[in-house]
């Protein structure tokens, strides 16, 4: 299922709407497709839709599996229209503006800023937003789409720590830009992270503070598959990241920031894309009884 091996997969929660959802976002974007689309059986959501997808070549993954969880912007996704890299840029960030606005919401509208020419923050008909900037083409390029982590509430002033604590866990990594929260920008904190980026695993993520009154935080509804290789590095990332032992379930964790993670064995995959419904069966019941999942257990089940 998965193209390329993409090794941090942002995952999105719906109650049933994964599939459409997904062909809305791919019929928007650039370079974009669905990859595949599994149903899993028996699970406490009862069928489930796991939809693989791509958009301007950044791989998602979206499930339909009950109403647990609500998308808010406190994880959004940022896209840049890059006028070095797209010829009609200020034309597509537009386009792609008005089919994300229909039945939704402007949290910013599309407007000239002090940080951008043209920036518009959208929530869109499904809940999810998305931070359309027109960039400025200078230093090392980005990636058209990159998660953004918006620290507020009790989290707000950790965005510098959790900027520095994901590229220390992450092996292949680094610290990208950081600007601050000068003075007089109350109710923010002067040294507080205006803007901040970084690389884990060569995906982009930006994170920011923000002291305003927010009615959200971090949930399940977005969460960050990390797909390995070997039981070693399952048992590696679990330990470095779960700080929340009562959200530990089917792979899933919590880190010390209220950020889910996923962490997935890459061979899952396969297994989920190409197996019987027997085997499908199998798998599913396996893992629903593991936290942190067992890759051997995996095989054998997958195996029968």
């Amino acid at each position: 299922m998965l193209m390329k091996n993409q090794k941090i997969v942002p995952h999105l929660w719906y109650d049933k709407e994964a599939k459409e959802a997904a062909e809305f976002y791919t019929s928007i974007f650039p370079d974009s497709k669905i990859l595949g689309v599994t149903t899993i059986h028996n699970t406490p959501s009862g069928d489930s839709d796991i939809v693989s997808f791509e958009l301007w070549g950044q791989q998602f993954q979206a499930i339909s599996a009950g109403p647990f969880f609500k998308i808010n912007p406190s994880i959004s996704f940022t896209v840049n229209f890059d006028p070095s890299r797209e010829k009609d840029a200020r034309e597509k960030i537009d386009d792609v503006w008005n089919k994300l606005s229909e039945g939704g919401i402007a949290l910013m509208p599309l407007d000239k800023y002090p940080f951008s020419e043209r920036f518009g923050w959208i929530q869109d008909k499904y809940g999810l937003t998305w931070q359309l900037i027109l960039t400025n083409p200078e230093g090392e390029e980005r990636p058209s789409i990159l998660p953004s982590l918006l620290f507020v509430g009790d989290q707000c002033g950790n965005a510098e720590e959790a900027n520095n604590f994901y590229t220390s866990v992450f092996k292949n990594a680094k610290q990208g830009m950081i600007a601050r929260y000068p003075k007089g920008m109350e109710p923010d904190k002067e040294g507080t992270i205006m803007f901040s980026d970084f690389m884990l695993e060569n995906q982009w993520f930006t994170a920011m503070d923000s002291a305003h009154e927010h009615k959200f935080s971090f949930n399940e509804a977005i969460s960050f598959m990390v797909y390995c290789d070997t039981q070693e590095e399952i048992d590696y990332f679990w330990e470095n990241l779960s700080a929340v032992p009562e959200a530990e379930q089917c792979g899933w964790l919590k880190d010390k920031f209220g950020i889910s993670w996923q962490i997935v064995p890459r061979e899952m995959d396969k297994m989920m894309s190409r197996g019987t419904p027997e085997q499908l069966a199998r798998v599913t019941k396996a893992f629903m009884k593991m936290k942190k999942f067992d890759l051997a257990k995996l095989q054998n089940a997958y195996k029968g």
